[in-house]
């Protein structure tokens, strides 16, 4: 068995390396290889490609880089269609994805798209288009794949991962003491995101929050964990400038553990979210992009809902705050993050909240995922060896 998968970014990491395990389950002697990271490679993908090369958001931003990523894409092409794997999985990263899964479906490949494009908040017409690359979309949110029936695309919902590896309980004090916290402390987790240009716009702004948040709460203890050294050293210059007081203390990686920690964090928009949300912990949501993409988004009514965070997307309605563009200033999300600090209660209610979205999203994850691509490949395979009829 062989298995190829391209993650682009932290959280694709994440699930990728959650998903190689279930498959090696399932399939003792699958090689796997691809576009990894860290996680993935540790779970034994071959990286022909590092996921840190392919870490671009925003529209514009994505233009800026597109000769590079349409380089890596077409190499990335020629080299699966030499390995000829089993299946092709792309982990979330929709745009480049859905793209090469195209081709290589083209190519007699067998295509599954884990992680939903979140169509139905832009463009929900693309959902046919999106059935037309890949043979299966394993969903992680209920909802989902009723809206692909619609369009006639086979699509599964598996649950989500992270729920399954989060416990509904999660422990406070233990993390505290690993870190080297005070049990007593107040506490802000501050997560400016996994990808340079998330880092670069959100940096001053999340930083500036929390020198606010220090001179008025003078014991609270600020700790961010940061996905790589690079994305450390470029959040620590602009906290260096922005952000003296707040003594900002730096983690390598360790994500869940200062989340299960903190009171209450302060996250950019994506996956983060959710675990924040898992781990039971209040938030404060910010989202920034580039200039022109922000216009565009709001002008040409690109965006079909609501909100933008998961736990208020999964919920229906806004259990935390969440800012856009310039609303996401030092000072709204220091008022923001004051308020889950200075009333318990309201906090009692949110981890209620959250965990109602736990136990929906708890559904096997990445063993189910496993499961139905094994049928799918076992499917496929029994069709391609069975007799012609005469």
């Amino acid at each position: 068995m062989r298995i190829a998968l391209v993650a682009g970014e932290a959280s694709g990491d994440t699930l990728g390396a959650a998903l190689i395990d279930a498959l090696r389950h399932r399939f003792p002697g699958a090689e796997f290889a691809g576009v990894a990271g860290p996680r993935m490679t540790a779970a034994g993908c071959t990286a022909w490609f590092h996921s840190e090369e392919l870490g671009v958001m925003g529209l514009t931003e994505v233009l800026r880089h597109l000769p590079r990523l349409l380089r890596i894409r077409s190499q990335l092409q020629a080299r699966i269609l030499e390995w000829r794997p089993d299946v092709f999985i792309g982990v979330d990263f929709k745009e480049f994805n859905l793209g090469l899964a195209r081709r290589l479906k083209k190519q007699g490949l067998r295509t599954v798209q884990y992680v939903s494009p979140q169509v139905w908040a832009w463009r929900p017409g693309r959902a046919r288009t999106i059935g037309e690359a890949v043979d299966l979309i394993l969903c992680l949110f209920p909802f989902e794949p009723e809206f692909y029936r619609e369009y006639g695309v086979r699509a599964t919902f598996v649950g989500h991962p992270l729920a399954d590896q989060i416990p509904l309980d999660v422990d406070r004090a233990a993390a505290r003491a690993e870190l080297g916290l005070d049990a007593s402390a107040r506490v802000l987790a501050v997560l400016p995101g996994s990808r340079r240009g998330e880092v670069e716009r959100l940096a001053e702004v999340f930083a500036g929050a929390a020198e606010l948040l220090v001179a008025r709460y003078p014991d609270l203890r600020v700790i961010a964990p940061m996905v790589t050294p690079a994305l450390r050293d470029l959040f620590a210059r602009h906290c260096a400038r922005v952000a003296p007081r707040a003594a900002i203390r730096f983690l390598e990686g360790n994500s869940r553990q200062a989340l299960v920690a903190a009171d209450v964090a302060l996250v950019a928009s994506g996956t983060a979210t959710l675990e924040t949300a898992l781990c039971k912990r209040p938030m404060v949501v910010a989202y920034r992009l580039g200039a022109i993409t922000a216009f565009l988004l709001r002008n040409l009514g690109l965006v079909k809902v609501k909100y933008f965070s998961q736990p208020n997307l999964l919920a229906n309605k806004p259990l935390v705050p969440e800012f856009f563009q310039e609303a996401a200033s030092p000072q709204n999300l220091a008022d923001a993050v004051a308020r889950w600090l200075e009333h318990p209660a309201e906090v009692d209610e949110l981890r209620r909240e959250f965990t109602r979205i736990h136990e929906n999203l708890r559904h096997g994850g990445a063993e189910r995922a496993a499961a139905e691509i094994g049928e799918l490949v076992s499917t496929w395979t029994a069709h391609a060896s069975a007799p012609d009829t005469p």
